[in-house]
C-alpha cells in the first residue's frame, strides 16, 4: 500500500497507546483484525491521539486473525467483518458491536476502462470467480456492456489468501445470488477458491489488481479510491444498475434490523431497494465481557465513544457510513456488560 495508507500506518499503527485511565495507570489500546475498516480506524486514531494524547496500536491482519487474537486475550479488542453468532459470543464471553459500515466493490484492471464504466451483475461475477466465465469478451459480460471495448484476454481472478471478513461478506453475497456458488463454494472467512491469485488483506488484493492486467478482485471501497482502481457498477436485487457511493451504501443499510441478531450481527448483502449497493456491510468490534485489563478496556471504549461522537465526517470522507444515532445508544448501553475485576462496568456511558 502506498500514499495515504502508508502515512496513516506510521501515525496510527506504529504508536503505542498511553491513555489516562481509572486509578491513574497507563492503558494501552491494542486491537487487531479486519483490514476492511483499517483506513478509517487509522484516520480516527490519528485524530484521537492529537486531541487526547492517547494512541491506538491496531494490527490490520484480517478478521480471522482478529478473532483468534481476542479469543487468546492478546489484544484489548478484535475486529471482524463477519459477525460471530450468539452461541460463539457466549462461549468466548465476548461482547460484539458494529463500529462503522462500508461497501465492498469489484475492481478491474482493463485498458480503457475507467471507474464505474463497466457493469456487472451478481450471477456473472459468481461465474467469473467460479471460472466458467473465462475471458473479458464473454457473451455474459458483453451483454451487460454492449458499447464497451472488451479484450479477448483471459480473466485473472484475485482473492484473499488470509482469513477475511471481507471474503465472508463477498462470498455471502455470491451465495445469495448464485445457487451454483452456494453449492460449490459457500460463504466463510476462508473458502476453497476454484481459481485465482491469493493476496493478503485488502491492501494485497488492491496491489495485485493494480499490477496485473486483465485482473478482477474485491476490496473495500476506500482502497479502490485511494489506489485509483477501476471499480465496476453492479446490478442490484431490484434489477437496477448502481454505482458505488456513500448514498448507495446508506440505501442498503437503511432497513437494517439491528435487534434481529445477538451482538447486532446483521449482514447487509443483497438488500432490496432501487438505490441499494448489493455488497454493503458493517464491521464489528469484539471485547471480553470480563476485561483482562479494565483500564485498557475502558480506554478502548472511550476511543469508540469518541469515534461515534466526532468521527462521522472522517468516515464520510472515506465513504464509510456512520452508525445511526439510535443504534449508537443501544451499543453504548450494551457496554455496561464489560466489567473489571471488581465486577463493575469499566465504562459509564453518558446517556
Amino acid at each position: 500500500m502506498r500514499g495515504i495508507f502508508k502515512t496513516l500506518a506510521v501515525t496510527a499503527v506504529a504508536v503505542a497507546a498511553v491513555g489516562a485511565a481509572r486509578d491513574s495507570r497507563a492503558a494501552d489500546i491494542s486491537g487487531a483484525g479486519a483490514t476492511f475498516p483499517y483506513p478509517i480506524y487509522a484516520k480516527w486514531a490519528d485524530a484521537y491521539k492529537k486531541e487526547t494524547g492517547n494512541g491506538l496500536n491496531y494490527q490490520s491482519i484480517g478478521s480471522g486473525g482478529g478473532i483468534k487474537q481476542i479469543q487468546a486475550k492478546t489484544v484489548t479488542f478484535g475486529a471482524s467483518d463477519m459477525p460471530l453468532k450468539g452461541e460463539q459470543l457466549a462461549k468466548d464471553g465476548l461482547l460484539q458491536f458494529p463500529a462503522v459500515m462500508g461497501g465492498i466493490v469489484p475492481v478491474v484492471n482493463l485498458d480503457g476502462i475507467a471507474p464505474g464504466q463497466l457493469v456487472l451483475d451478481g450471477d456473472t461475477v459468481a461465474k467469473i470467480f467460479l471460472g466458467t466465465v473465462k475471458t473479458w469478451d464473454d457473451a455474459a459480460i458483453k451483454k451487460l456492456n454492449p458499447n464497451a471495448k472488451l479484450p479477448s484476454s483471459a480473466i485473472v481472478v484475485v482473492h484473499r489468501s488470509d482469513g477475511s471478513g471481507t471474503t465472508f461478506v463477498w462470498t455471502d453475497y455470491l451465495s445469495k445470488v448464485s445457487a451454483d456458488w452456494k453449492a460449490k463454494v459457500g460463504a466463510n472467512t476462508a473458502v476453497e477458491w476454484p481459481l485465482g491469485l491469493g493476496a493478503k488483506g485488502n491492501e494485497g488484493v488492491a496491489n495485485n489488481v493494480q499490477q496485473t492486467k486483465g485482473s478482477i478482485g474485491y476490496v473495500e471501497y476506500a482502497y479502490a479510491k485511494q489506489n485509483k482502481l477501476a471499480h465496476t457498477k453492479m446490478i442490484n436485487k431490484d434489477g437496477k444498475t448502481v454505482d458505488a457511493s456513500m448514498e448507495a451504501f446508506q440505501a442498503a443499510a437503511a432497513n437494517a434490523d439491528w435487534s434481529s441478531a445477538p451482538g447486532f450481527g446483521v449482514v447487509l448483502t443483497d438488500q432490496p431497494g432501487a438505490a441499494s449497493w448489493p455488497v454493503t456491510n458493517p464491521t464489528f468490534i469484539l471485547m471480553h465481557k470480563k476485561a483482562v485489563d479494565g483500564a485498557a478496556s475502558a480506554e478502548a471504549l472511550k476511543f469508540f465513544a469518541w469515534a461515534y461522537a466526532k468521527g462521522d465526517k472522517m468516515a464520510a470522507e472515506l465513504d464509510y457510513i456512520p452508525m445511526p444515532a439510535k443504534v449508537i445508544d443501544q451499543i453504548q448501553k450494551s457496554w455496561a456488560e464489560i466489567v473489571g475485576a471488581d465486577g463493575k462496568p469499566v465504562y459509564a456511558a453518558k446517556m
